[in-house]
This record gives structure tokens, sequence and C-alpha cells, in this order.
């Protein structure tokens, strides 16, 4: 299990229940709790991060997104929706134990083939890769993408 040491993102505070030998977390955004695997501990740290640091507003927050590919259901970890009603940020997230390497962006990049993000963001809690779709090519990022609702 990840701990907040293994996290390259400020501390958050989860609520947590312990049910037999399994811990869930409360996710405030689906009203429920999830089993807290060490890629939810990741996934409660990235929507942290966008709400407190990236001007996202939780409502535009969409998570385990349905993306068809080939006729196949597959879901991104996170979407942000910007006002225009479109995906704006794609958020694949991993384990801290899986690297972030060409597999996880190439992943990402089949689902933002369908859904159309300006932005993709791969993390594993540790390491952050930022890129931005640019006429087609991706374009790696120094920080994460930040969203305007004016």
């Amino acid at each position: 299990m990840a701990n907040q040491r293994q996290i390259n993102f400020p501390a958050i505070e989860m609520a947590t229940k312990q049910e037999g030998n399994q811990t869930f977390v409360w996710d405030s955004l689906r009203g429920r709790y999830l089993l807290l695997t060490p890629e939810e501990v990741v996934r409660r740290h990235v929507i942290a991060f966008l709400v407190s640091h990236c001007g996202v507003l939780p409502h535009s927050i969409a998570q385990e997104y349905q993306v068809k590919i080939n006729g196949t259901a597959q879901r991104a970890d996170i979407v942000v929706i910007g006002k225009d009603l479109k995906p704006k940020i794609l958020v694949e997230c991993k384990a801290p134990e899986v690297n972030i390497d060409k597999s996880v962006l190439a992943q990402a990049v089949r689902y933002n083939a369908v859904l159309g993000a300006q932005y993709i963001v791969l993390t594993n809690g540790w390491q952050h890769l930022c890129v931005e779709c640019i006429d087609g090519k991706y374009c790696t990022m120094g920080s994460f993408p930040t969203m305007q609702y004016d």
C-alpha cells in the first residue's frame, strides 16, 4: 500500500473505514466508499491537487470515464470537462510501483484519440508526465495544466 511518503503531492486527509482486512476511502465526488488500492491513493491525491493547485472545479471531474476503443469499453481514470462540456484534461493514474513509460503514454494517447483532450497527465504519484496536444503532436509541459472557466 502506498503511503504519503511515496506520493509526490501535498499531503491530504482521506476518510477511511475498515471492513475486515480491507480499507476503503470516501470519494466525495461519487458519494461512496472505494477500495483503497495503491492506484486509488494516487487518484485521491491527483484530484485534490487538480482542485487546489490547477483551478479545476470539483464538479468538472469525471472518474472512470468510459472510452470506447474499437467497440470495447475502456475507462480513463480522470477526465476534466471544460465549460464547453468537452474533455480538457485526461489523467491516467498508476500505482507507485508502475513506471510512467511509453506504454502508459500509448494507453493515454489511445484514449485521447477518442476524447480529444488538450492535455494528458500521467502519474504514479511520484513521477508525473504532462503533455499538451498541439496540432496533433504531444509536447511535454513543465508543469500541470491549469483550467480557466471564464
